[in-house]
């Protein structure tokens, strides 16, 4: 008997920062009714993230990736407006270009006073914001399959991705410096590798028995099963401020993981590759994003990243046409071409410090950048 294919739907939730239009800086002290006015229009689609400074939006299940990135055209859209009233206004990035994170003030939930007290300055250190893609799979075992060998792919997802070249108005260096935050997480990174879903709920139960984690929420890798969901859940991406190009990057994803899929039908599977070669590309990523190249582990040399997109793009042909994503998916090349975020923050930043700017001001320029993309070409 064949098995029916999963539905591969799609979710994706989007993490934006909340800034002052007058100073640039965040917002410390987010007015209540500005999340009350959000969730009076988009209802459980919007919820408050670990810093007052921040908001989260989240589709529903979608069949296609064009109906995911009309709902997140519309959230965005209602977030700034609301947000617009009490002079703020939503900056889709990692990282906020000079805010201090030991001056930001955490949401009074539960679940975040949790996780201040037991992380403390971890924690507090975590203004940061990225996107989340999950794929409907419904079949325990393929969830866990399929992790082991996504995992690959994950840092040239990563480097379509980067927003987040600044940290407390210094230009770092790295295209993603929100990676070197979060992964002074615990159980955060590169996942783990399974043969079964029953070997992963084990070392769940553990760590539970043990009372370090409540349940598996609480494992912050790159990408993971939901604990939620009957889905895989990526999480390596910055959060990327043109929206299509985050719906770029989702789409790769859940084509990858339906080309990944129809190998393992025809009895085939991707190469597992070990943690170590992986986490030089995903260094790779965060370092350069899509300007060094990355490693292709079967020549054992840097191919630049132009061409490795390309492969990609050829590698899930057939599964865009049949999720009907393939303008999505082919947008990618136009990241390459025109920058990541990061490559345009970066550029914003020293094209005012050439036109004699102080940094103060060149570091506004750039959030002003920043709000404007986050709402444009909705």
């Amino acid at each position: 008997m064949t098995r029916k294919e999963p539905p591969f739907t799609i979710g994706i939730e989007e993490e934006y920062l909340l800034v002052d239009r007058k100073t640039r800086d965040l917002a410390i002290n987010v007015p209540e009714a500005l999340m009350v006015e959000c969730q009076r229009r988009l209802e459980a689609q919007v919820s408050p993230e670990f810093l007052q400074s921040q908001i989260e939006v989240g589709t529903r299940v979608c069949g296609t990736v064009k109906e995911a990135r009309q709902e997140l055209a519309r959230m965005r859209q209602c977030v700034a407006e609301v947000a617009g009233e009490h002079g703020l206004a939503p900056i889709a990035a990692s990282t906020h270009p000079f805010a201090a994170w030991d001056r930001q003030k955490h949401t009074d939930k539960e679940r975040y006073n949790t996780l201040a007290r037991d992380m403390q300055a971890v924690a507090r250190r975590l203004v940061i914001c990225g996107m989340h893609v999950h794929v409907g799979l419904d079949d325990d075992d393929l969830r866990i399959d399929l992790l082991g060998q996504v995992s690959y792919f994950l840092p040239h997802l990563l480097a379509l991705s980067t927003s987040s070249p600044f940290w407390r108005g210094e230009e770092t260096g790295l295209k993603s410096y929100r990676i070197s935050v979060f992964d002074e997480l615990p159980r955060a990174g590169l996942p783990e590798i399974f043969d079964s879903w029953g070997e992963y709920q084990r070392h769940i139960a553990i760590l539970t028995r043990a009372g370090v984690i409540e349940d598996a929420t609480k494992l912050w890798w790159d990408v993971r099963p939901s604990a939620r969901f009957p889905t895989l859940e990526l999480r390596i991406p910055d959060i990327c401020t043109r929206l299509k190009d985050g719906v770029a990057v989702a789409a790769i994803f859940v084509c990858l993981l339906r080309m990944l899929y129809r190998l393992k039908r025809n009895n085939q599977r991707w190469r597992r590759y070990s943690r170590m070669l992986i986490k030089e590309n995903r260094w790779r990523a965060q370092r350069y994003g899509t300007d060094q190249g990355l490693i292709d582990f079967g020549i054992g040399e840097i191919v630049p990243y132009a061409d490795l997109l390309e492969e990609i793009i050829e590698l899930v042909r057939s599964d865009a046409l049949a999720l009907d994503c393939l303008p999505e998916i082919e947008h990618a090349r136009k990241i390459i071409t025109g920058g990541t975020s990061a490559h345009r923050q970066i550029a914003v930043y020293r094209e005012a410090l050439a036109g004699g700017a102080d940094k103060a001001q060149a570091q506004r320029d750039v959030v002003d950048m920043l709000i404007a993309e986050t709402v444009a070409d909705l």
